[in-house]
């Protein structure tokens, strides 16, 4: 599916644009050799197959919402002060809530997104879950774009991604286990009366999302589900955990990156040079470097951290738009194509003027 994002209201073309980020990292920092001394591996073999260094594991005690309550307090602190409003009354400008996740607080219900909305007191805004695995955040700003375009009065909507899969991770499988990390990054989306098209656009442009649900098996949790419930008295020996086949999900992320990457620039008419910055999907560096390499784009217009945070699901898109724009690294104005891949199997990919 694939959208040309603009609305017009009494003949003007309204902007959908990102005025605040913000992300929570656990404090607890697990380095490759801290892995190393529980299970068999070692930092070179880590860092050759994935480009991860370490991962931020949460506590027992803290949950998906936990990590997204700061990362959207973060966020809705610097939207207020951009703003000139005070957080109390910029909160409650709020009209929707959308949460990117793999792993909520609960089975099924609540909602993690409503644990979230009732904990920022944000009385006026809807709130949902999506699970489009690590497509999450891409998904969540094409939904949130296109609920705000439905209304003009509706003005503002919170997009967060995150996800704990620390709690869904096979230990004794080190193929796997070595690859994620826990983490939550959040995103303000307004919308203005900047213009979305011509001279001087800004905000989300374009986005593009796809599925192929034939590959559902390729990264899975199969116990826990209404497809494979557990039994009263069934007798468990580990909890419910991922298991991908990584070979599948390498060929299939590599195509899905490089022809999002195509798509995106085919249909806006532009050329990779005008884009000023990639932000893809922190899910593996050599996924990364493949498609790269495939295109003909320097590694350099892609932002990587994934050395420092591993594989952290619908989190690491917003939490890497949040380090670039604390850290100065995109400017008003810059054009921004995030990309990701995920479960399901799903992918897609938006173009942001910032």
């Amino acid at each position: 599916m694939t959208k040309k994002l603009f609305l017009s209201w009494k003949g003007l073309i309204m902007a959908f644009e990102i005025i605040a980020t913000g992300k929570a990292v656990p404090p607890n920092r697990v380095s490759n050799d801290d892995l190393a001394k529980r299970i068999d591996t070692n930092d070179e073999w880590i860092r050759s197959h994935s480009g991860i260094g370490a991962r931020h594991i949460a506590e027992e005690t803290t949950a998906c919402s936990d990590l997204a309550l700061e990362a959207a307090r973060q966020a809705l602190a610097m939207g207020a002060e951009k703003a000139g409003e005070t957080p109390e009354a910029f909160v409650q400008s709020l009209d929707l809530i959308v949460l990117g996740t793999v792993t909520p607080d609960y089975y099924g219900l609540p909602a993690t997104a409503c644990v979230v909305q009732d904990k920022i007191g944000a009385r006026n805004a809807a709130a949902l879950d999506l699970n489009a695995g690590c497509s999450g955040f891409i998904y969540g700003l094409e939904l949130a774009t296109g609920f705000l375009g439905l209304n003009p009065s509706r003005k503002r909507a919170l997009v967060i991604g995150s996800d704990v899969l620390t709690r869904v991770t096979n230990w004794n499988d080190r193929s796997t286990c070595v690859l994620f990390g826990d983490g939550a990054g959040a995103v303000l989306l307004e919308q203005t009366s900047a213009p979305s098209k011509g001279p001087g656009k800004r905000g989300l442009l374009r986005s593009t999302l796809g599925a192929d649900g034939s590959g559902m098996e390729s990264i899975i949790v199969r116990r826990g589900g209404s497809r494979s419930p557990f039994k009263t008295g069934e007798t468990v020996e580990s909890h419910p955990a991922i298991e991908m086949d990584g070979r599948a999900v390498y060929n299939f992320a590599v195509k899905a990156v490089t022809a999002t990457i195509e798509k995106l620039l085919a249909e806006e008419g532009i050329s990779v040079d005008q884009v000023d910055r990639i932000v893809p999907h922190q899910a593996n560096a050599r996924i990364v470097q493949a498609a790269a390499k495939r295109l003909g784009i320097p590694e350099e217009k892609f932002f990587l951290n994934i050395e420092e945070y591993a594989n952290t699901s619908a989190a690491s898109i917003p939490i890497a738009l949040d380090e670039l724009n604390r850290g100065g690294k995109i400017k008003k104005g810059d054009l921004i194509m995030t990309i990701g891949f995920g479960s399901g199997l799903t992918f897609g990919g938006n173009l942001i003027v910032w």
